[in-house]
């Protein structure tokens, strides 16, 4: 009676434990996902604030251009 018992509660363990090793492994993809996701918005973030330097650069520099233009201009 006991054996069957025993037999009883090693059969639901192992059934419970495939069971966590399968929702375990669920949790892993969807952190690695998420990982990959917040990789990607730190990837468009550093794209956008290159982005903004090049234009400042650009900015100041039509602004010279337009300044030297206005100084050599006859009145």
């Amino acid at each position: 009676m006991n054996q069957r018992k025993l037999d009883h509660e090693v059969k639901t363990l192992q059934v419970q434990a495939a069971q966590f090793a399968k929702q375990t492994g669920q949790w892993i993809g969807m952190v690695e996902n998420f990982n990959q996701a917040l990789k990607e918005i730190g990837d468009v973030e550093n794209w956008a604030r290159s982005i903004e330097m090049d234009m400042r650069t650009i900015a100041t520099a039509l602004e010279y251009v337009y300044k030297g233009q206005l100084q050599s201009a006859p009145s």
